[in-house]
């Protein structure tokens, strides 16, 4: 009896996280994100097609809702299996569901950014890389992962530590960046459930520093995910409707020393 009680206690508080997704989709700290009235040019830097929608389709759906410029620079096709350019249309595909014009989706495939771990990638010129996006499209904002990268994986972490590289070194450092929170495996995979506990961080962290972006359209994500048909297996099905990715992002501001 004790076992029907928790497994109840848990579906109760799952559907009453969703239910608050749907239905109140704008916290006070989400919609204080970007809310200056003006549109922002915006930089998603991830490491492989599949990247926008596991991690950060809460936060492109937050984007395209509230009408800005999104830009996504995908570093490698992720052809560590051979089949790069199959990934790249994918990724294509993918953006469409989410609503990000293809003319701003760009998909490097370069000796020096590779897939696959132990794969490590040149911080300097990745730096090099982003910035060359940064001027043409007139990014004023990036988002990309932090120090951990979600997952542990390598290239995750090569893109955050090449960003910080883009921050530090360049010209460029009036350029706002934000990294994807990485959150433990408890919570990762909690589902919606995970909302609350991402909102009570936000509040620990005064002066906007920290920003909570709930999933107003979770549908979409796993509809986009679905478009990655050479990685659409049962872990990774499992992993989009229970993954808190999937539901929300939390987004900190990265502050760089020289």
């Amino acid at each position: 009896m004790c076992w029907w009680l928790i497994i109840l206690s848990v579906i109760t508080v799952w559907v009453a996280s969703l239910f608050k997704i749907l239905n109140a989709p704008n916290s006070e700290s989400d919609a204080a994100f970007l809310s200056h009235g003006h549109q922002r040019n915006v930089l998603l830097v991830i490491a492989h097609p599949d990247d926008e929608s596991m991690f950060f389709s809460p936060t492109i759906n937050y984007l395209i809702s509230r009408g800005h410029n999104l830009h996504i620079l995908c570093l490698s096709t992720g052809n560590a299996d051979g089949i790069g350019n199959v990934r790249k249309d994918e990724l294509y595909q993918a953006c469409t569901v989410l609503k990000v014009p293809l003319e701003q989706v760009k998909v490097l495939d370069l000796v020096d950014f590779q897939d696959g771990f132990g794969k490590l990638w040149n911080h300097k010129l990745l730096a090099k890389n982003v910035e060359e996006e940064v001027i043409t499209n007139g990014i004023d904002l990036i988002i990309t992962f932090d120090n951990y990268g979600v997952s542990g994986h390598c290239n995750h972490r090569d893109v955050h530590h090449g960003i910080c590289n883009l921050l530090i070194e360049t010209s460029q450092r009036n350029i706002e960046a934000w990294e994807l929170v990485s959150i433990n495996m408890l919570r990762k995979y909690s589902g919606p459930i995970d909302i609350w506990l991402s909102i009570l961080t936000t509040m620990c962290y005064p002066g906007g520093q920290v920003h909570c972006l709930l999933n107003e359209h979770p549908k979409k994500s796993f509809l986009a995910m679905s478009q990655h048909l050479s990685q659409w297996v049962w872990f990774r099905k499992l992993f989009v409707s229970f993954s808190s990715y999937t539901y929300v992002n939390t987004l900190k501001r990265m502050v760089t020393t020289h």
